[in-house]
């Protein structure tokens, strides 16, 4: 190596260490919301009783821990947890999983449920939960804020997209994906020049725009954004005072920020270029789509990533047992995920997502199915395309998935043929459905 070659190094090496040390600066310098107070209907019986974030995902997890594990993963260590509807069961998780972040030093999972701090109503929408924490934002003295949904699947480092929102000098940062125009309906689209600031941005619209020269696509916030604080402030207290605002960030603060703001969209997107893995799950069928995408030999969502471990609370269970090895009696599970506790007695599980503590007996098939925890399914069952609620009962003999007609009977099916199938379905926990109503 000539002494030219070693001295353009190290002026590398001293880049990267200078560029490590900026990024962790302003780590610390950021706080971020995670907005989790959603109802979720669209996901109907799964969200009866708990938050969509709430919900149980990939065997092990629940659907808020991605958000919290890219914060922990990028070094965001301030984290504040907005909570509202049903949120006894995501309050619980995130005592039990979070708690070992050390407040001497600076790090924190505050959780923020809505108690009319401002006025007397709850939160009405993401822009007002924000401003009803007003106060605790500015008692963090945060130089940027980052706002998250809590309901989203996919592994992100944070910090990438927060140093590109402090070299630009912007206002405002939103994280953005490439989707089918006709999924776009389903989310914010914008528009951007070549310098990638926003030029026009339409919540839900019914004719979405599209990227220049790919017609069949469109640009979607993928509901992460990056505030510069004093912005932020500025903008909710605006929002506040307009009667005539929803008090949300998709209708009403970032249209307004393309014209009195400077406003620039992030392309999430992997290394080489190609688009990231980031899954909406706010319907049955995308839920259970995004379960079975597990499934595959190289999912695009790799969860046994050492270097980017997704974390969560989880209770003590014996590894899982498949026992007996006879012809129509082989506890055996293919292309498939079982988690610690499951016993599969006899039962054969293809391409299906079995969660912690779920038995299965003898003589009994699961396919292309979720399982959600503490499951129990009787001898000679066969279960095909469903997802079935924590704690459900399956009797001997039952067959779900085979005939639409008589599941619908009793169970919810969505619109591609995935049968949900919970306790009160099956006339289980009946004290549930006798609570006395107002």
């Amino acid at each position: 190596m000539t002494i030219s070659d070693r001295h353009k190094e190290q002026a590398e090496l001293y880049r990267y260490y200078r560029e490590t040390k900026i990024a962790t600066e302003v780590t610390r310098q950021t706080l971020v919301l995670i907005l989790a107070g959603g109802e979720g209907s669209r996901l109907k019986g799964l969200t009866k009783w708990r938050a969509k974030p709430a919900v149980p995902f990939g065997g092990k997890y629940r659907i808020i821990d991605f958000a919290l594990s890219n914060c922990i993963n990028s070094g965001l260590r301030r984290i504040g947890v907005l909570t509202q509807y049903k949120s006894h069961s995501l309050i619980r998780h995130l005592q039990r999983a979070w708690g070992f972040l050390r407040a001497e030093i600076g790090e924190f999972v505050e959780i923020l449920p809505a108690q009319q701090r401002l006025g007397q109503q709850w939160y009405r929408g993401t822009a007002d939960a924000l401003y009803q924490n007003i106060d605790i934002m500015h008692r963090h003295a945060p130089e940027y804020v980052m706002v998250l949904g809590g309901d989203h699947i996919y592994t992100m480092d944070y910090s990438k997209m927060l140093m590109v929102h402090v070299n630009s000098g912007a206002d405002l940062t939103i994280g953005c994906i490439e989707v089918p125009r006709e999924e776009a309906k389903a989310f914010g689209v914008m528009s951007v020049d070549p310098d990638m600031r926003i030029t026009r941005f339409t919540e839900k619209p019914e004719e979405p725009e599209t990227i220049p020269g790919r017609p069949d696509l469109s640009l979607a916030s993928m509901g992460i954004y990056v505030f510069s604080t004093s912005f932020l402030y500025s903008a909710l207290i605006a929002d506040a005072e307009d009667p005539d605002s929803s008090h949300d960030f998709g209708k009403d603060i970032i249209p307004k920020a393309i014209h009195n703001a400077t406003a620039i969209a992030y392309p999430f997107r992997n290394e080489d270029g190609s688009q990231a893995y980031w899954r909406d799950v706010g319907t049955l069928d995308s839920y259970w789509k995004a379960n079975m995408e597990l499934c595959a030999v190289e999912p695009e969502l790799n969860l046994y990533d050492r270097n980017w471990p997704i974390w969560t609370y989880q209770t003590q269970h014996p590894p899982a047992k498949f026992v007996f090895d006879d012809e129509g009696r082989r506890g055996e599970a293919i292309d498939s995920l079982v988690s610690g506790g499951c016993i599969l007695s006899g039962a054969r599980v293809k391409r299906s997502v079995i969660f912690f503590a779920t038995q299965i007996e003898s003589y009994s098939t699961i396919k292309d199915s979720v399982i959600l925890p503490k499951v129990t399914i009787g001898k000679n069952c066969r279960l095909n395309n469903c997802i079935i609620d924590k704690g459900t009962f399956i009797a001997d003999g039952t067959v779900i998935g085979e005939d639409p007609e008589e599941d619908a009977k009793r169970f919810h099916i969505t619109p591609e043929g995935i049968v949900l199938v919970t306790p009160e379905m099956l006339g289980q926990n009946l004290f549930l459905t006798k609570l006395p109503l107002g």
